[in-house]
């Protein structure tokens, strides 16, 4: 794995082939009050690119170009949570987008287990450490280990969508699955304002 680490945004010579799998970094879970910190992402070819926000201006106009391109399809774990950061700080709102929680949850009903981690290790059989994610991800500098978990979250999300979607197909569940990534950039802005799930409930 190689990892690159760009400040406030990417070259402007930077070019990337293919499906990108992106992740976030932010100081918490709330996104109304936790701000973006890292942005990582990797066209699943061993190298992950990471932005580091340090300015907290977020003017990123080359990473901003690549997350809105539409032919790029979006890969993320529990993308809801990211598109909607995402959204608030960058203006941005990604699609297509293809969600693994979602996936897992709707082939893997033999398991309540639908992590990050348990995905990597049972699809692809990658152990991941998570010892780094409580740690500060607004400090100026960021550990070695930190830049090593931040680029994992993304390394096998290709490899894991390959073999998510050999079960989609198999379990005839695939178009249902595009149904329910189709609708988060809708449930992100959502969540953006406060609705949640509320509006689903009885």
């Amino acid at each position: 794995m190689s990892i690159f680490l760009h400040k406030n945004d990417l070259p402007n010579d930077f070019k990337i082939n293919g499906d990108i799998a992106i992740d976030t970094e932010a100081m918490g879970l709330n996104n109304h009050r936790d701000r973006l910190c890292l942005l990582q992402f990797s066209n699943g070819n061993g190298e992950v690119h990471l932005v580091q926000f340090v300015d907290k201006k977020f003017d990123c106009p080359n990473l901003k170009k690549l997350l809105s391109d539409p032919k790029r399809t979006k890969i993320l774990h529990y993308a809801r949570f990211d598109v909607a950061i995402i959204k608030k700080y960058l203006d941005v709102l990604l699609e297509p987008i293809y969600c693994t929680k979602i996936a897992s949850k709707l082939i893997r009903t033999y398991t309540d287990q639908h992590s990050l981690k348990e995905l990597c290790k049972d699809l692809v059989g990658v152990t991941l450490s998570k010892a780094q994610r409580s740690s500060d991800w607004g400090a100026d500098e960021l550990s070695e280990e930190q830049l090593q978990y931040a680029a994992s979250d993304v390394l096998y999300l290709h490899q894991i969508k390959e073999k998510l979607d050999v079960v989609l197909k198999r379990e005839n569940r695939d178009k249902l699955a595009q149904k329910c990534f189709e609708f988060l950039p809708t449930q992100a802005e959502l969540d953006l304002l406060g609705f949640g799930e509320d509006i689903f409930m009885h």
